[in-house]
């Protein structure tokens, strides 16, 4: 007699809850993927809108350290005079503006006259600079390479009239940056307040110790640059007067305001200045090469350190590529900034590597 095999029993349905179970999990997962990928886009969008308005924020950045030489002054005022801050800080905005006027007008003919005497001289100092050059073999030869880098009629022309263009456009600037400094001088709470409420409150500690650092390391630069750059300026005129340069100070002039650019002061001083010497002489060109090199070396490694302090470990090299890479992203006023932002990258990657110590500070 044979046995009948049994029926298999039907599997079993799952479960409500162990479904319910096993989606969880995969819900979760997705609803942070999601997230995640959100706060991705919206930092790409971000990064994108900073990209677009790199000049904008260049311009809020020099209106902030505009604001923070304004706010200086005017404490500054504030505790010698024992003034209100407000009337403190229209005198340090007025002050500095009224004593240019007053500068200018008082020796405005004398430098129209000098600046008038050097662009005479300059076409006569080439020609005998070029005449004394024809003399070495050398010189003949590095003639002959520049003329096939001389620029033609045109490109000046091009490049006047974009200097020209540019040179309004910077005017404009600089007045956005001077009202905007005035602005931020005077409520700098509510800015930095704003800052502060953007970051948790965990996290609210850490950020007032940065901005502490951040306007401890631009002050100190801003203390430096004022006395590097007045260094520059008399010692440039002292240095060519001596030599016998005509228009030595124009020429310091130029080089003391151009200081607040490390490096281009000298570039633009040097060509000209080198000029007027050898034709006056070659031991007149020797002096002036000696006596720009004497000012340069001594604002780049004594005045300028023992000004600003700490701050002066700001590697030379890192400075030179900040100005490349400035000049390349950001045009102008990305070299004239790029020192400051260098400035602050460098007490935010301290603060990133928890480096207690300020830059400059």
């Amino acid at each position: 007699m044979t046995e009948t095999a049994a029926p298999t029993p039907p599997p079993a349905a799952a479960s409500p809850v162990s479904a319910s179970e096993d989606l969880a999990p995969r819900a979760v997962h997705a609803a942070r993927l999601f997230q995640q990928t959100m706060v991705v886009m919206a930092g790409l969008a971000l990064a994108l809108i900073a990209w677009q308005l790199t000049q904008l924020l260049l311009v809020v950045f020099a209106s902030a350290l505009a604001a923070l030489m304004f706010h200086g002054f005017a404490q500054l005022l504030q505790r010698w005079l024992k003034l209100p801050f407000g009337v403190a800080l229209a005198l340090a905005v007025l002050l500095p503006l009224t004593i240019l006027v007053v500068i200018f007008g008082l020796f405005g003919n004398l430098m129209v006259s000098q600046f008038s005497t050097l662009a005479e001289q300059l076409p006569a100092a080439l020609r005998t600079t070029e005449q004394w050059l024809r003399g070495t073999r050398i010189g003949r030869e590095a003639l002959d390479a520049a003329k096939g880098y001389a620029p033609e009629v045109g490109t000046i022309v091009g490049f006047a009239q974009s200097t020209l263009a540019n040179v309004g456009s910077a005017a404009s600037a600089l007045a956005v940056i001077v009202v905007g400094g005035v602005y931020l001088a005077a409520q700098p709470g509510l800015y930095i307040g704003g800052i502060k409420a953007m970051v948790g409150r965990r996290d609210r500690a850490g950020a007032e110790k940065v901005l502490g650092n951040l306007h401890t390391a631009l002050l100190a630069w801003l203390q430096g640059q004022a006395v590097g750059m007045a260094f520059v300026a008399i010692g440039t005129s002292i240095g060519l007067s001596l030599v016998g340069i005509p228009s030595a100070v124009a020429i310091g002039l130029v080089a003391g305001l151009c200081e607040f650019v490390p490096y281009l002061g000298v570039i633009l001083v040097s060509i000209p200045a080198t000029a007027i010497g050898f034709s006056m002489g070659v031991q007149s060109g020797i002096f002036t090469v000696i006596a720009l090199v004497i000012v340069q070396q001594l604002q780049g490694n004594v005045v300028t350190p023992m000004a600003q302090g700490r701050l002066s470990d700001l590697p030379p090299a890192l400075t030179i590529f900040s100005l490349i890479a400035a000049a390349s992203l950001a045009g102008p006023i990305g070299v004239v900034l790029a020192v400051p932002l260098t400035v602050v990258a460098m007490v935010l990657v301290k603060a990133m590597l928890g480096i207690e110590k300020p830059a400059g500070g």
